[in-house]
C-alpha cells in the first residue's frame, strides 16, 4: 500500500514539473528573430502598405533595438509614429515623435517628424466626421489645436524649403481661424443667454488674439450689441467705429447675425 502511494505522488510530481516544459514548447515562435535590419524594415513597410498596423508597429519596434545608433533605427521610430497614429493610437505617436525630436535634432526627417506631430494632433480624419456632422474645430479640443499649430509652425520657421512647408502653412491658417471661431462661438452663446458682459470678453479675445480673421468681423458686431444691450452708448459708439472702419461694407449691422450655413473654414 505504501509502495502505491508513493508511486501515485511520484507519478504526480513528474506531472507538474513536466508542466512548464509543455507550456514552453506551445510558446509561438518568433519568425524574426534571425531576421536582418534590413529585412525588418521591409517587412515592416509591407504590413503597413497592407493596412496591418499593429504588426508594422512590433516589427519597427524590433528593428529599433536591433540597428540601435543607426539611421535604420531613426527611420523605424518616425515610421512606428505614423503606424500608431494610423492605428488609432495619437498619444503614442505623440510620445514617439518627442522622444524622435528630442534625441535626434540634426534627423534629416526631422521636418517630417514635425510636420507628422502637427498632423496627428490636427487630426485629419476627424477632420473628414466633422464634414459629415457639420462640427469644426472651433468646437473641439483647442489644447490639441494649438499643440498643432505650433508643431507646424516649427516646421515651417525652421525648414520653409520643405516639401511639407506648404501644406502646414495652410493648416496653420485653418487652425488659427478656428481658434478665432471657438471664441466667436462662446461668445455667441454668451450673448443669446443675456451674459453680455462675459460675450464681450470673448469677443475681444476673438479681435486681439486672431486678427484679420473672418471671424473678427462677427465678433466686432457681438461686442457693438452687447454694448448696446447693456447700456453703454459711447462704448457701443467706439466699438462701431471700428466696425466701420474694418469692414466699411458689413452685412451684420443691416441684417443681424447670419444664419448657419456651410463653414468658411472646408479646406479639405
Amino acid at each position: 500500500m505504501l509502495r502505491a502511494k508513493l508511486s501515485v505522488v511520484c507519478t504526480w510530481w513528474l506531472a507538474a514539473a513536466l508542466l512548464p516544459l509543455v507550456g514552453c514548447s506551445s510558446t509561438p515562435e518568433d519568425k524574426a528573430a534571425n531576421w536582418s535590419p534590413s529585412k525588418l524594415y521591409a517587412e515592416a513597410k509591407d504590413e503597413m502598405g497592407s493596412g496591418a498596423y499593429e504588426k508594422a508597429i512590433t516589427l519597427l519596434e524590433k528593428l529599433e533595438g536591433r540597428a540601435a545608433g543607426t539611421p535604420l533605427a531613426q527611420q523605424a521610430q518616425v515610421d512606428k509614429a505614423y503606424a500608431q497614429y494610423k492605428s488609432g493610437e495619437p498619444a503614442q505617436a505623440v510620445a514617439t515623435l518627442d522622444r524622435f525630436i528630442k534625441l535626434h535634432p540634426a534627423s534629416p526627417a526631422l521636418d517630417y517628424a514635425l510636420y507628422l506631430k502637427g498632423l496627428v494632433n490636427f487630426n485629419d480624419d476627424l477632420g473628414l466626421l466633422s464634414y459629415i456632422t457639420r462640427q469644426d474645430l472651433a468646437e473641439r479640443d483647442q489644447k490639441a489645436a494649438k499643440e498643432s499649430f505650433e508643431a507646424f509652425k516649427e516646421l515651417v520657421t525652421r525648414f520653409p524649403e520643405s516639401r511639407y512647408a506648404p501644406d502646414a502653412a495652410l493648416r496653420m491658417t485653418y487652425i488659427v481661424n478656428s481658434l478665432a471661431s471657438y471664441e466667436l462661438h462662446v461668445a455667441r452663446y454668451y450673448f443669446s443667454r443675456g451674459a453680455f458682459v462675459a460675450a464681450i470678453n470673448r469677443a475681444q479675445l476673438a479681435v486681439s488674439d486672431y486678427p484679420d480673421v473672418p471671424a473678427a468681423e462677427e465678433a466686432l458686431f457681438i461686442i457693438v450689441k452687447a454694448y448696446d444691450a447693456l447700456g453703454m452708448a459711447q462704448l457701443r459708439d467706439d466699438a462701431k467705429r471700428v466696425l466701420d472702419r474694418n469692414y466699411p461694407n458689413s452685412e451684420y449691422l443691416s441684417r443681424g447675425f447670419k444664419p448657419s450655413s456651410d463653414p468658411w473654414w472646408k479646406v479639405w
